[in-house]
């Protein structure tokens, strides 16, 4: 299958597998390479100007990530988006966010929450599309919850966000046209900041909920 110039960026062949697998990820989250698609090892290896190990070292760790499938031979299909798999991810989101934030809204100072306020205000800017501000909106939510999260949820954490941006780019792209969804999207993470501001865990644990249930929702709507 043909794939348009600039789907991905062609990489050094000294380049080692993790750039690699930053690029493959890149062009994977962003819909460049479609899902349900089927490349061959050649194909992936020529786009990104590298030899076959480093391809395959990449697509090994993509395949932990859930992003691809490797299939006998030398080829891998880009994972399909499955709204069973979309419940799944926001099902173990919901296990672990609302109660690590319950605790984390008691370990946050005041600095960090007016830093975060500045952060949010630019989520609801007009000419600020989802694909824009996606790794700014990632590091609003660790930084949220990196207080009381350890080490491995923080590691969970990481590939279920990974697992949801592709859903959550087509979902809240499917929105940017309209300027009430970029007014909505920053009043929406303010309202997030204010119940932490409360240090009510049990307040903080709702609005967390809320806030992944329509995003869950959004992406829903957008896949179904």
């Amino acid at each position: 299958m043909a794939t348009p110039r600039g789907t991905v960026q062609p990489i050094t062949s000294r380049s080692v597998s993790e750039q690699a697998t930053d690029e493959l990820r890149r062009a994977i989250l962003s819909g460049g390479l479609a899902p349900g698609v089927e490349y061959s090892l050649r194909e992936l290896a020529g786009m990104l100007d590298i030899s076959f190990i480093p391809i395959r070292e990449a697509l090994r760790s993509l395949e932990s990530e859930g992003l691809v499938i490797m299939r006998p031979g030398r080829s891998a299909v880009i994972a399909p988006l499955d709204l069973d798999d979309l419940h799944g991810i926001y099902r173990l989101r919901r296990a672990l966010e609302p109660e690590i934030a319950r605790r984390s809204c008691a370990l946050l100072t005041d600095q960090d929450l007016d830093r975060l306020q500045a952060q949010a205000a630019d989520f609801g800017a007009r000419e600020q599309g989802m694909a824009d501000i996606y790794d700014d909106h990632h590091a609003f939510h660790l930084a949220l919850l990196a207080p009381a999260a350890t080490a491995w949820d923080i590691r969970v954490l990481t590939t279920l966000w990974r697992a949801a941006e592709r859903y959550i780019r087509i979902g809240f792209g499917r929105l940017d046209p309209d300027p009430t969804e970029h007014e909505r999207r920053g009043k929406a993470h303010a309202d997030l900041l204010a119940a932490f501001r409360s240090r009510d865990p049990e307040k903080v644990a709702a609005a967390v909920e809320q806030h992944l249930a329509r995003n869950e929702k959004i992406a829903f709507s957008a896949l179904a």
